[in-house]
C-alpha cells in the first residue's frame, strides 16, 4: 500500500463540513415562529404575576438573581425557586407545541 499524505488539516475539513451542514440543513423557521408565538401566549396565560415579573426581569431586562431579589425585597432562594417553577411550567405547556 502506498503512503498517502494529506495536505489539509483536519480542522479545515471539519469547518468545511460545518458550513456544508449549515447550508443544507432543513429550514425550521416555521417551527421556531410557532414556538415563539406559543411561548408568548404561555407567558401571558399560564404564569402567576410573580413568575411573569421575575421572568421579565431575568430574561428580558438581564438582571441577575441577586439584583432581582434586592429589587423585589425577596430572598435569593425565593427568586431562584420562582424562576425554576416558571420555566418548568412553560416547558410543560410548550413540550408538545411543535
Amino acid at each position: 500500500m502506498r503512503d498517502t499524505r494529506f495536505d489539509t488539516r483536519s480542522s479545515e475539513w471539519i469547518g468545511d463540513l460545518t458550513v456544508w451542514l449549515r447550508e443544507n440543513a432543513p429550514d425550521n423557521r416555521e417551527q421556531l415562529d410557532r414556538l415563539r408565538r406559543n411561548l408568548r401566549r404561555a407567558r401571558e396565560q399560564e404564569l402567576t404575576p410573580r413568575q411573569k415579573q421575575v421572568l421579565e426581569l431575568y430574561y428580558d431586562q438581564g438582571h441577575t438573581i441577586p439584583q432581582i431579589a434586592e429589587a423585589l425585597d425577596l430572598n435569593r432562594s425565593t427568586v431562584s425557586r420562582t424562576l425554576r417553577r416558571a420555566k418548568d411550567r412553560l416547558y410543560r405547556c410548550l413540550r408538545y407545541a411543535l
